[in-house]
C-alpha cells in the first residue's frame, strides 16, 4: 500500500531548521534544530510520539496516522535550501550556477528578503548544475 504523503514546510530561523505540520484532526508538531538531517530524525520521533499520545488519550486521528502508513515530504523555503546548500557547496558557487548575485543570495538566505519564484527556480537550476557537475567527477 502506498503510503501517504504528510507536507512539512521547512523554514530558516535565526541559526536554525524549523519545521511545522498541522493536521485539523491530529494537531500540530513543530521542532527545530541546527541542521536539516537531525531536524528530519526529530520531526520523526517527535510526531511518532505525538501520535501514541494522542492514541493514549483517546483522541480520534485518521487511521494512516495511527498505522503509520505517511511519510513526511519536506517542503523547504528558499532560506532553508541555501542554508542547507551550504553544507555542501559556497554561496560564490550558487551565485556562478544561477547567475544571481552572491549578495543577493546571502539576503534569500537570511530571510531579509524574499526571491520571486523566477529566481527560486534559478537557485534549484544552480544547485542541480553544481550536483550534476560533482556526479560527473570520476
Amino acid at each position: 500500500m502506498e503510503k501517504i504523503k504528510i507536507k512539512v514546510e521547512v523554514s530558516w530561523t535565526d541559526d536554525n531548521f524549523c519545521c511545522a505540520w498541522n493536521d485539523e484532526d491530529a494537531g500540530t508538531v513543530i521542532v527545530t534544530a541546527r541542521t536539516l538531517e537531525k531536524l528530519k530524525k526529530d520531526f520523526n520521533e517527535s510526531l511518532r510520539i505525538h501520535i501514541e499520545g494522542c492514541v493514549k488519550d483517546g483522541d480520534i486521528l485518521p487511521e494512516y496516522l495511527v498505522k503509520g502508513e505517511f511519510e513526511p515530504e519536506y517542503i523547504l523555503d528558499t532560506a532553508a535550501l541555501l542554508r542547507d546548500a551550504e553544507e555542501y557547496t559556497t554561496m560564490a558557487a550558487i551565485s556562478r550556477a544561477s547567475g544571481i548575485n552572491q549578495k543577493q543570495l546571502s539576503h534569500y538566505a537570511s530571510g531579509i528578503k524574499h526571491p520571486r519564484p523566477t529566481q527560486i527556480e534559478r537557485i534549484k537550476a544552480g544547485l542541480h548544475r553544481i550536483g550534476s557537475q560533482l556526479l560527473a567527477l570520476s
